[in-house]
Protein backbone atom coordinates (compact mmCIF):
# COMPACT_ATOMS: atom_id res chain seq x y z
CA UNK A 1 0.00 0.00 0.00
CA UNK A 2 2.85 2.39 0.82
CA UNK A 3 4.56 1.73 -2.50
CA UNK A 4 1.30 2.06 -4.46
CA UNK A 5 0.37 5.39 -2.87
CA UNK A 6 3.91 6.78 -3.19
CA UNK A 7 4.18 5.90 -6.88
CA UNK A 8 0.72 7.11 -7.93
CA UNK A 9 0.93 10.39 -6.02
CA UNK A 10 4.48 10.83 -7.29
CA UNK A 11 3.35 10.35 -10.87
CA UNK A 12 0.51 12.83 -10.39
CA UNK A 13 2.88 15.39 -8.86
CA UNK A 14 5.48 15.11 -11.62
CA UNK A 15 3.02 15.33 -14.54
CA UNK A 16 1.14 18.18 -12.87
CA UNK A 17 4.38 20.10 -12.31
CA UNK A 18 5.33 19.72 -15.98
CA UNK A 19 1.99 21.02 -17.25
CA UNK A 20 2.11 23.92 -14.79
CA UNK A 21 5.65 24.69 -15.95
CA UNK A 22 4.29 25.45 -19.41
CA UNK A 23 1.12 27.29 -18.41
CA UNK A 24 1.37 28.39 -14.73
CA UNK A 25 -1.33 27.77 -12.13
CA UNK A 26 -3.60 30.61 -13.27
CA UNK A 27 -3.62 32.69 -16.46
CA UNK A 28 -5.17 36.14 -16.73
CA UNK A 29 -6.24 37.05 -20.26
CA UNK A 30 -9.02 38.75 -22.16
CA UNK A 31 -12.24 36.79 -22.59
CA UNK A 32 -11.73 36.33 -26.33
CA UNK A 33 -8.54 34.28 -25.83
CA UNK A 34 -10.03 31.25 -24.10
CA UNK A 35 -9.72 28.99 -27.16
CA UNK A 36 -7.09 30.89 -29.12
CA UNK A 37 -3.30 30.87 -29.11
CA UNK A 38 -3.35 34.59 -29.87
CA UNK A 39 -5.48 37.26 -28.26
CA UNK A 40 -6.04 40.93 -27.78
CA UNK A 41 -3.30 42.38 -25.60
CA UNK A 42 -3.66 43.50 -22.01
CA UNK A 43 -1.57 46.00 -20.09
CA UNK A 44 0.96 44.10 -18.03
CA UNK A 45 1.08 46.87 -15.43
CA UNK A 46 -2.46 46.31 -14.21
CA UNK A 47 -3.47 48.12 -10.99
CA UNK A 48 -4.49 44.80 -9.41
CA UNK A 49 -1.02 43.23 -9.77
CA UNK A 50 0.41 44.76 -6.54
CA UNK A 51 -2.66 43.53 -4.67
CA UNK A 52 -2.21 39.97 -5.98
CA UNK A 53 1.48 40.01 -5.07
CA UNK A 54 0.54 40.77 -1.45
CA UNK A 55 -1.44 37.53 -1.25
CA UNK A 56 0.71 35.08 0.78
CA UNK A 57 -0.46 32.15 -1.37
CA UNK A 58 0.87 33.72 -4.61
CA UNK A 59 4.57 33.22 -5.27
CA UNK A 60 5.16 34.90 -8.64
CA UNK A 61 3.44 36.82 -11.45
CA UNK A 62 4.92 37.16 -14.92
CA UNK A 63 3.85 38.41 -18.34
CA UNK A 64 3.88 36.41 -21.58
CA UNK A 65 2.85 36.68 -25.23
CA UNK A 66 1.92 33.89 -27.65
CA UNK A 67 2.01 33.76 -31.43
CA UNK A 68 1.65 30.91 -33.88
CA UNK A 69 4.32 30.21 -36.45
CA UNK A 70 6.12 27.70 -38.63
CA UNK A 71 9.78 26.75 -38.29
CA UNK A 72 11.55 26.15 -41.58
CA UNK A 73 14.91 24.39 -41.66
CA UNK A 74 16.07 23.37 -45.12
CA UNK A 75 13.23 21.16 -46.43
CA UNK A 76 11.64 20.49 -43.02
CA UNK A 77 8.73 22.44 -41.52
CA UNK A 78 7.23 22.36 -38.03
CA UNK A 79 4.21 24.23 -36.66
CA UNK A 80 4.97 25.87 -33.32
CA UNK A 81 3.62 28.21 -30.67
CA UNK A 82 6.14 30.92 -29.91
CA UNK A 83 5.90 31.89 -26.25
CA UNK A 84 7.50 35.24 -25.63
CA UNK A 85 8.75 35.99 -22.12
CA UNK A 86 10.25 39.01 -20.40
CA UNK A 87 13.07 39.60 -17.93
CA UNK A 88 10.81 38.73 -14.99
CA UNK A 89 10.25 35.20 -16.32
CA UNK A 90 11.08 32.36 -13.92
CA UNK A 91 13.35 29.94 -15.82
CA UNK A 92 13.56 27.35 -13.02
CA UNK A 93 11.30 24.86 -14.81
CA UNK A 94 13.20 24.90 -18.10
CA UNK A 95 16.59 24.94 -16.36
CA UNK A 96 15.65 21.68 -14.64
CA UNK A 97 14.81 20.09 -18.01
CA UNK A 98 17.62 21.60 -20.08
CA UNK A 99 19.41 18.91 -22.12
CA UNK A 100 22.00 20.97 -23.97
CA UNK A 101 23.05 24.56 -24.47
CA UNK A 102 21.80 27.27 -22.14
CA UNK A 103 18.82 29.41 -21.32
CA UNK A 104 18.32 32.31 -23.82
CA UNK A 105 20.14 35.50 -22.91
CA UNK A 106 18.17 38.08 -20.97
CA UNK A 107 15.82 40.11 -23.11
CA UNK A 108 17.63 43.33 -22.29
CA UNK A 109 20.99 41.92 -23.40
CA UNK A 110 20.58 42.88 -27.06
CA UNK A 111 20.12 39.23 -28.18
CA UNK A 112 16.38 38.90 -28.88
CA UNK A 113 17.00 36.23 -31.51
CA UNK A 114 17.93 33.46 -29.05
CA UNK A 115 15.28 30.79 -28.49
CA UNK A 116 14.76 27.56 -26.59
CA UNK A 117 13.35 24.52 -28.45
CA UNK A 118 12.45 20.99 -27.38
CA UNK A 119 14.49 17.88 -28.04
CA UNK A 120 11.63 16.29 -29.99
CA UNK A 121 11.50 19.35 -32.23
CA UNK A 122 15.29 19.36 -32.61
CA UNK A 123 15.24 15.68 -33.55
CA UNK A 124 12.47 16.18 -36.07
CA UNK A 125 14.18 19.15 -37.71
CA UNK A 126 17.71 17.76 -37.28
CA UNK A 127 19.00 20.83 -35.48
CA UNK A 128 21.15 21.39 -32.37
CA UNK A 129 22.21 24.13 -29.99
CA UNK A 130 23.76 26.96 -31.98
CA UNK A 131 21.79 26.18 -35.15
CA UNK A 132 20.17 29.00 -37.09
CA UNK A 133 16.62 28.83 -38.40
CA UNK A 134 13.73 30.89 -39.70
CA UNK A 135 10.31 31.20 -38.09
CA UNK A 136 7.42 32.34 -40.26
CA UNK A 137 4.79 33.97 -38.06
CA UNK A 138 1.13 33.57 -38.94
CA UNK A 139 -0.34 36.96 -39.78
CA UNK A 140 -1.37 39.00 -42.79
CA UNK A 141 1.03 39.24 -44.47
CA UNK A 142 3.21 36.48 -42.93
CA UNK A 143 6.54 37.66 -41.59
CA UNK A 144 9.77 35.71 -41.13
CA UNK A 145 12.40 36.24 -38.46
CA UNK A 146 15.82 34.55 -38.03
CA UNK A 147 16.69 32.91 -34.71
CA UNK A 148 19.56 31.06 -33.06
CA UNK A 149 18.94 28.07 -30.79
CA UNK A 150 20.58 28.77 -27.45
CA UNK A 151 19.40 25.56 -25.77
CA UNK A 152 17.30 22.42 -26.03
CA UNK A 153 14.90 21.22 -23.34
CA UNK A 154 13.12 17.91 -22.79
CA UNK A 155 10.21 17.60 -20.34
CA UNK A 156 8.99 14.22 -21.58
CA UNK A 157 5.67 15.65 -22.79
CA UNK A 158 6.68 15.39 -26.43
CA UNK A 159 3.67 13.30 -27.42
CA UNK A 160 1.21 15.55 -25.61
CA UNK A 161 1.59 18.71 -27.72
CA UNK A 162 3.75 20.53 -25.18
CA UNK A 163 7.34 19.79 -26.17
CA UNK A 164 6.26 19.50 -29.79
CA UNK A 165 4.56 22.88 -29.70
CA UNK A 166 6.40 25.39 -27.51
CA UNK A 167 9.35 27.55 -28.51
CA UNK A 168 10.47 30.02 -25.85
CA UNK A 169 11.92 33.39 -26.79
CA UNK A 170 11.81 37.15 -26.32
CA UNK A 171 8.37 38.68 -25.83
CA UNK A 172 9.40 41.90 -27.58
CA UNK A 173 9.70 39.99 -30.87
CA UNK A 174 5.98 39.27 -30.70
CA UNK A 175 5.18 42.79 -29.56
CA UNK A 176 6.95 44.27 -32.55
CA UNK A 177 5.23 41.87 -34.95
CA UNK A 178 1.82 42.71 -33.46
CA UNK A 179 2.67 46.42 -33.18
CA UNK A 180 2.11 46.37 -29.43
CA UNK A 181 3.98 48.63 -27.04
CA UNK A 182 6.42 47.26 -24.48
CA UNK A 183 3.83 47.31 -21.69
CA UNK A 184 1.39 45.06 -23.55
CA UNK A 185 1.24 41.27 -23.41
CA UNK A 186 -1.06 38.37 -24.22
CA UNK A 187 -1.64 37.74 -20.54
CA UNK A 188 -0.28 37.29 -17.05
CA UNK A 189 0.74 34.02 -15.42
CA UNK A 190 0.15 33.54 -11.70
CA UNK A 191 2.05 30.91 -9.70
CA UNK A 192 0.92 29.78 -6.26
CA UNK A 193 2.80 28.13 -3.39
CA UNK A 194 0.39 25.31 -2.55
CA UNK A 195 -1.40 23.47 -5.34
CA UNK A 196 -4.11 22.37 -2.91
CA UNK A 197 -5.24 26.00 -2.69
CA UNK A 198 -5.63 26.36 -6.46
CA UNK A 199 -9.41 26.86 -6.47
CA UNK A 200 -9.30 29.26 -3.53
CA UNK A 201 -6.60 31.45 -5.10
CA UNK A 202 -8.30 31.22 -8.51
CA UNK A 203 -11.50 32.63 -7.01
CA UNK A 204 -9.51 35.36 -5.24
CA UNK A 205 -7.81 36.39 -8.48
CA UNK A 206 -11.09 36.34 -10.39
CA UNK A 207 -12.75 38.60 -7.81
CA UNK A 208 -9.91 41.15 -7.96
CA UNK A 209 -9.52 41.63 -11.72
CA UNK A 210 -11.66 43.93 -13.89
CA UNK A 211 -14.73 42.50 -15.68
CA UNK A 212 -13.08 42.65 -19.10
CA UNK A 213 -10.43 40.11 -18.01
CA UNK A 214 -10.75 36.44 -17.18
CA UNK A 215 -8.80 34.14 -14.84
CA UNK A 216 -8.53 30.47 -15.83
CA UNK A 217 -6.74 27.89 -13.72
CA UNK A 218 -4.61 25.12 -15.17
CA UNK A 219 -7.20 22.41 -14.48
CA UNK A 220 -9.77 24.20 -16.62
CA UNK A 221 -7.22 24.80 -19.37
CA UNK A 222 -6.30 21.13 -19.65
CA UNK A 223 -9.27 19.19 -18.22
CA UNK A 224 -8.38 16.01 -20.10
CA UNK A 225 -4.95 15.77 -18.46
CA UNK A 226 -6.07 16.57 -14.93
CA UNK A 227 -9.13 14.35 -15.30
CA UNK A 228 -6.77 11.52 -16.25
CA UNK A 229 -4.62 12.22 -13.19
CA UNK A 230 -7.67 12.19 -10.93
CA UNK A 231 -8.68 8.80 -12.30
CA UNK A 232 -5.44 7.42 -10.90
CA UNK A 233 -6.84 7.93 -7.41
CA UNK A 234 -9.31 5.15 -8.22
CA UNK A 235 -6.38 2.80 -8.82
CA UNK A 236 -4.99 3.63 -5.38
CA UNK A 237 -8.35 3.00 -3.70
CA UNK A 238 -8.72 -0.36 -5.45
CA UNK A 239 -5.18 -1.46 -4.48
CA UNK A 240 -5.62 -0.37 -0.85
CA UNK A 241 -9.00 -2.12 -0.54
CA UNK A 242 -7.63 -5.35 -2.08
CA UNK A 243 -4.65 -5.27 0.25
CA UNK A 244 -6.92 -4.73 3.26
CA UNK A 245 -9.17 -7.62 2.20
CA UNK A 246 -6.15 -9.92 1.91
CA UNK A 247 -4.87 -8.73 5.30
CA UNK A 248 -8.24 -9.28 6.96
CA UNK A 249 -8.60 -12.79 5.51
CA UNK A 250 -5.09 -13.72 6.65
CA UNK A 251 -5.61 -12.31 10.14
CA UNK A 252 -9.02 -13.96 10.61
CA UNK A 253 -7.61 -17.29 9.43
CA UNK A 254 -4.63 -17.03 11.80
CA UNK A 255 -6.84 -16.10 14.75
CA UNK A 256 -9.30 -18.92 14.08
CA UNK A 257 -6.44 -21.43 13.97
CA UNK A 258 -5.12 -20.06 17.27
CA UNK A 259 -8.54 -20.36 18.90
CA UNK A 260 -9.08 -23.91 17.62
CA UNK A 261 -5.59 -24.98 18.73
CA UNK A 262 -6.25 -23.60 22.21
CA UNK A 263 -9.77 -24.89 22.70
CA UNK A 264 -8.71 -26.94 25.74
CA UNK A 265 -7.04 -23.92 27.31
CA UNK A 266 -10.18 -21.84 26.78
CA UNK A 267 -12.29 -24.55 28.45
CA UNK A 268 -9.97 -24.69 31.46
CA UNK A 269 -9.96 -20.89 31.83
CA UNK A 270 -13.75 -20.84 31.75
CA UNK A 271 -13.90 -23.68 34.29
CA UNK A 272 -11.83 -21.69 36.79
CA UNK A 273 -14.01 -18.59 36.39
CA UNK A 274 -12.68 -16.56 33.42
CA UNK A 275 -15.48 -14.96 31.41
CA UNK A 276 -15.67 -14.51 27.62
CA UNK A 277 -14.47 -10.89 27.75
CA UNK A 278 -11.27 -11.77 29.59
CA UNK A 279 -10.49 -14.66 27.23
CA UNK A 280 -11.42 -12.59 24.17
CA UNK A 281 -9.12 -9.80 25.32
CA UNK A 282 -6.22 -12.28 25.44
CA UNK A 283 -6.73 -13.21 21.79
CA UNK A 284 -7.28 -9.57 20.74
CA UNK A 285 -3.98 -8.58 22.37
CA UNK A 286 -2.26 -11.43 20.54
CA UNK A 287 -3.87 -10.31 17.26
CA UNK A 288 -2.77 -6.71 17.91
CA UNK A 289 0.80 -7.90 18.48
CA UNK A 290 0.76 -9.93 15.26
CA UNK A 291 -0.70 -7.00 13.30
CA UNK A 292 1.82 -4.54 14.73
CA UNK A 293 4.68 -6.90 13.89
CA UNK A 294 3.43 -7.25 10.35
CA UNK A 295 3.08 -3.48 10.01
CA UNK A 296 6.62 -2.99 11.26
CA UNK A 297 8.17 -5.27 8.67
CA UNK A 298 5.80 -3.98 5.99
CA UNK A 299 6.87 -0.41 6.71
CA UNK A 300 10.55 -1.33 6.63
CA UNK A 301 10.18 -2.99 3.23
CA UNK A 302 7.77 -0.44 1.72
CA UNK A 303 9.60 2.67 2.88
CA UNK A 304 12.95 1.07 2.04
CA UNK A 305 11.87 0.39 -1.54
CA UNK A 306 10.52 3.92 -1.92
CA UNK A 307 13.70 5.54 -0.59
CA UNK A 308 15.87 3.33 -2.79
CA UNK A 309 13.91 4.37 -5.87
CA UNK A 310 13.79 8.02 -4.85
CA UNK A 311 17.54 8.40 -4.39
CA UNK A 312 18.82 5.98 -7.03
CA UNK A 313 16.10 5.93 -9.71
CA UNK A 314 16.97 2.32 -10.34
CA UNK A 315 13.61 1.46 -11.96
CA UNK A 316 13.40 3.23 -15.33
CA UNK A 317 10.41 4.01 -17.54
CA UNK A 318 9.89 4.57 -21.24
CA UNK A 319 9.54 8.35 -21.35
CA UNK A 320 7.62 8.33 -24.64
CA UNK A 321 4.90 6.22 -23.00
CA UNK A 322 4.86 7.45 -19.39
CA UNK A 323 6.23 11.02 -19.85
CA UNK A 324 8.85 10.19 -17.19
CA UNK A 325 12.20 8.43 -17.47
CA UNK A 326 12.03 6.76 -14.05
CA UNK A 327 9.39 5.66 -11.55
CA UNK A 328 8.47 8.72 -9.45
CA UNK A 329 8.11 8.47 -5.68
CA UNK A 330 6.25 10.87 -3.40
CA UNK A 331 6.81 9.58 0.14
CA UNK A 332 4.91 11.69 2.67
CA UNK A 333 4.74 11.08 6.40
CA UNK A 334 0.99 11.56 6.69
CA UNK A 335 0.38 8.98 3.94
CA UNK A 336 2.40 6.40 5.88
CA UNK A 337 0.72 7.24 9.18
CA UNK A 338 -2.76 7.15 7.66
CA UNK A 339 -2.15 3.79 5.98
CA UNK A 340 -0.78 2.27 9.18
CA UNK A 341 -3.59 3.61 11.34
CA UNK A 342 -6.23 2.55 8.82
CA UNK A 343 -4.81 -0.95 8.30
CA UNK A 344 -4.41 -1.55 12.03
CA UNK A 345 -7.92 -0.30 12.84
CA UNK A 346 -9.62 -2.31 10.10
CA UNK A 347 -7.76 -5.50 11.02
CA UNK A 348 -8.60 -5.14 14.72
CA UNK A 349 -12.28 -4.51 13.98
CA UNK A 350 -12.31 -7.61 11.80
CA UNK A 351 -10.85 -9.64 14.69
CA UNK A 352 -14.00 -9.13 16.77
CA UNK A 353 -15.92 -11.75 14.74
CA UNK A 354 -13.55 -14.71 15.33
CA UNK A 355 -13.14 -13.70 19.00
CA UNK A 356 -16.91 -14.13 19.40
CA UNK A 357 -16.28 -17.82 18.72
CA UNK A 358 -14.83 -18.02 22.23
CA UNK A 359 -18.30 -17.52 23.73
CA UNK A 360 -19.56 -20.65 21.93
CA UNK A 361 -16.97 -22.95 23.48
CA UNK A 362 -18.46 -24.96 26.37
CA UNK A 363 -16.09 -26.04 29.20
CA UNK A 364 -18.12 -29.21 29.80
CA UNK A 365 -17.80 -30.37 26.20
CA UNK A 366 -14.10 -29.60 26.05
CA UNK A 367 -13.34 -31.42 29.30
CA UNK A 368 -15.56 -34.36 28.26
CA UNK A 369 -13.59 -34.51 25.01
CA UNK A 370 -10.39 -34.82 27.04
Amino acid sequence: MIVAVAIVTGFQREIRAKVIGFGSHIQITTYDSNKSFESEPINRNQPFVPLLKKNPDISHIQAYSNKGGIIKVRDANEGILFKGVDKDYDWAFFKSHLKSGRIPAAVDSGKPTEILVSSSMAKSLKIASGSKLMIFFVQDPPKARPFIISGIYDTGLGENDFDKRYVIGDMQVINRLNKWNKDQASGLEVFIKDYKKLNVVDEYVYQNIPPDLNAVNIENQYPQIFGWLELMDTNVYIIVVLMLVVSIINMITSLLIMILERTNMIGVLKAIGADNQVIGAIFLRKSAWMTATGLLFGNLVGIGLCLAQKYTGIIKLNQETYYLNEVPVNLELWHVLALNAGAFSVCMIAMILPVLLVSRISPAKVMRFD
